[in-house]
């Protein structure tokens, strides 16, 4: 079904009648010349076949592979292994989708602190990366805890909370420098990171 599309588009097809008449002529060539279709040697169908492999396979991803991710490529790889190997499209379309969540919440899973001392003396903590299950251990690691001064700031300006993880995480460097009587703001949470703080409740957590 994939083949026949692409190649219904190649030949012009852009609007949804021209779906509807490849669909309605397939199913009638099923149904009402299903023995004249039984006539055609199999030697035939595989000709057409392997022309319909070579059209719809995108020739160009070949040449542009060292320029690709090599993540992205090892994906692409290994679906159309696994394709061949199992024939099965299915098998292999799933394997790709995990690889590509496992190889995409890798480059997520990345996160660091610059830090800098304000005009009130206040340590700021600029966070750059994305804040959820990932990343939460190594957030937690960032900071300097027994080195900092009495007031610090943590600058999510370019970061985002996406999970209970995050909060949790947030909620941990919190209970931290709580600990050792230090204060702590969280600043530069945007409107969504806020709604999931807040609704996940974190009280310590306040915005300057």
């Amino acid at each position: 079904m994939i083949g026949q599309t692409v190649i219904n588009v190649k030949s012009g097809g852009r609007s949804r009648l021209s779906t509807f008449i490849a669909g309605a002529f397939l199913l009638f060539l099923i149904l009402v010349l299903g023995d004249v279709v039984r006539q055609v040697p199999m030697a035939a169908l595989v000709g057409v076949m392997i022309m319909v492999s070579v059209g719809t396979f995108d020739w160009h991803s070949l040449r542009t592979m060292n320029k690709v991710p090599l993540g992205d490529t090892i994906v692409m790889v290994v679906t159309v292994v696994i394709v061949v190997a199992t024939s099965n499209l299915a098998i292999g379309v799933v394997t790709g989708v995990i690889l590509s969540a496992l190889n995409f919440g890798w480059k997520m899973a990345r996160i660091q602190a610059q830090t800098h001392i304000d005009e009130h003396g206040v340590k700021v903590y600029e966070i750059k990366g994305q804040m959820f299950f990932g990343t939460m251990n190594h957030f937690v690691h960032l900071f300097h805890y027994q080195e900092d001064p009495e007031l610090i700031a943590i600058d999510f300006s370019h970061s985002h909370v996406w999970d209970q993880s995050g909060v949790n995480a947030v909620s941990k460097v919190l209970a931290k420098y709580e600990a050792l009587d230090k204060k702590v703001a969280v600043r530069g949470l945007n409107p969504e990171s806020q709604r999931i703080i807040d609704k996940i409740g974190v009280a310590s957590v306040s915005s300057h």
